[in-house]
């Protein structure tokens, strides 16, 4: 192996996992994420994470038919929310036994 490459044994080349054109999607959504002019989709806040404007250049690029692995691995991990309050409130005052 010769000094300076990374890894792979020289003249071969490995498929790309993600398109120019979907880098230049996440390039744009950070320049704007940067700047204050990046908004959520869906409740039109200001996004503010990094990891959230790559996530939302990626989407983009999906819609557009762009090179991108799918999203289904995130999904798997996070598994959906967990609902708050597993146990019942007591309702109004306890009972007292009378003995």
């Amino acid at each position: 192996m010769v000094a300076g490459t990374t890894g792979l044994i020289q003249g071969v080349s490995m498929a790309r996992r993600y398109s120019k054109k979907s880098g230049k999607k996440v390039e744009r959504a950070m320049h704007e994420m940067k700047s204050g002019k990046l908004r959520s989709g869906r409740s039109g806040k200001k996004v503010t994470s990094r990891k959230q404007a790559i996530a939302i250049g990626l989407s983009e690029a999906r819609v557009e038919g762009d090179k991108v692995p799918s999203a289904s691995g995130a999904r798997k991990k996070a598994g959906g929310r967990k609902k708050a309050g597993g146990r019942k409130k007591a309702s109004g005052r306890k009972k007292r036994r009378s003995s």
